[in-house]
Parts: structure tokens; C-alpha cells; sequence
């Protein structure tokens, strides 16, 4: 993360200055808190129950799914499909929103393991435990962050997964380091997420609300 700045301070080549970190933020949140009650209509690509059919999820899982795990999906891949989640691992997911990856997740590592998530949104840590609770997990833990932090100790994960996060971050710097930190000796970051292939226009790149997109 960028170190705190005082008022009237500018940021150094290549940061993102404070002021526009906390906007961008609040932009995010805004967004992912409509999405935390549907994210019909939100995205132009599927969501909800079409898109995790579509990213390859196990079918099986999916029909299991309680609605309300599912139709807040807005996942761009299924890093599930990138190696095997074993059973009695401790798994972090890095932008958790209402569930459904760590419901998936919590499936694989059966009882003798662990399944947390983090997310920026606070609506939707708040669901993500609610969902899990009622589809009855037990071993997890769900924590509303504020920044690309993970409050978490070192070495705490075999595995961290992620599903279209952290293109959100300015920061991703900050995101991959503190991942690697949490991160097992041996551990695996399996990850779905976009890639800018070209420049936007000014226009957008300019907005706080195009980090939200």
C-alpha cells in the first residue's frame, strides 16, 4: 500500500495518491453493495447461476447451491479448474463477495479443513457469512478489510483463490505481496481475473467508477 500522505503532500511517480485510492474505493463499494443483493443486469457477461455454469463449475455443486450463494455471482472464471483443493487445507479467498467460491471451496476440504474470505464490501462479507451459515458450513470465517491488507498471519494458506478481484485494485502490487506473504511454503494462488489489452479512452480512464466495472 502507499504510505499515508499528509494533506497537500503529492504522491511519488507511479502511485495512486490517497485521496483517489479512497475514492476508488468508495466507488467499488458502492457498486459491489447492488451486487450483493443481485448481480443481474450489472455485468455484460453472465452471472449468477448461468455464469458459474458457463465458467465449468461441477454441475453437482452448483444444483446443491442455496439461491442466494449463487445469485450474486459475478465470477469471470472458476480457478478450480487450475489444481486440486485438498481435503483438511486451509483455503483464503481474496475478495470472497457472497459465498458461493468458499461454499465451493469448504466442499473440497471437508471438515478437517478451513475456508476464510475477505472482500472490501461489507454487505458482502456480511452475506457471505450469512449464506455459509445457512448452508451449514462451519468451518469458516468471513472479515471485512479495508485496503489490499490481509489480516491474516504469514504462512497461514496452502491455498488463496480469486475470481475477478484484483483488476479492481490500483494497488495490485500490494495484493500479490500480501498474498505471497500469507501463502504456505509450497502453497498455490489460483485466480481468475481480466486484463486490459488496450489503452482506454480518457474519458474512462479517468473515472473512479471504470475500477468498479
Amino acid at each position: 500500500m502507499n504510505k499515508p500522505e499528509t494533506s497537500g503532500t503529492s504522491a511519488q511517480p507511479g502511485e495512486t495518491p490517497p485521496q483517489d485510492l479512497n475514492e476508488i474505493r468508495r466507488a467499488i463499494q458502492k457498486k459491489y453493495t447492488e451486487v450483493s443483493l443481485s448481480a443481474a443486469g450489472k455485468f455484460q457477461y453472465p452471472t449468477g447461476k448461468e455464469g458459474a455454469s458457463g465458467q465449468g463449475y461441477d454441475h453437482a455443486v452448483i444444483e446443491g447451491a442455496l439461491s442466494n450463494l449463487l445469485e450474486s455471482f459475478c465470477g469471470v472464471g472458476n480457478p478450480f479448474s487450475l489444481g486440486e483443493i485438498k481435503p483438511g487445507e486451509a483455503v483464503l479467498d481474496f475478495g470472497c463477495g457472497v459465498g458461493f467460491d468458499l461454499y465451493v471451496a469448504s466442499r473440497l476440504v471437508g471438515e478437517s479443513g478451513r475456508v476464510c474470505g475477505i472482500d472490501l464490501t461489507e454487505d458482502m462479507a456480511k452475506k457471505a457469512g450469512e449464506n455459509l451459515t445457512q448452508a451449514g458450513i462451519a468451518n469458516f470465517e468471513i472479515k471485512h478489510v479495508h485496503s489490499e491488507t490481509i489480516p491474516y498471519d504469514d504462512n497461514s494458506f496452502d491455498v488463496v483463490i480469486s475470481n475477478g478481484v484484483i483488476n479492481l485494485s490500483p494497488c495490485k502490487q500490494e495484493c500479490f505481496k500480501e498474498i505471497y506473504r500469507v501463502l504456505k511454503p509450497g502453497g498455490r494462488f489460483q485466480f481468475a481475473d481480466v486484463m486490459l489489452e488496450k489503452e482506454l479512452p480518457p474519458a474512462m480512464s479517468g473515472s473512479v467508477e471504470a475500477w468498479s466495472q
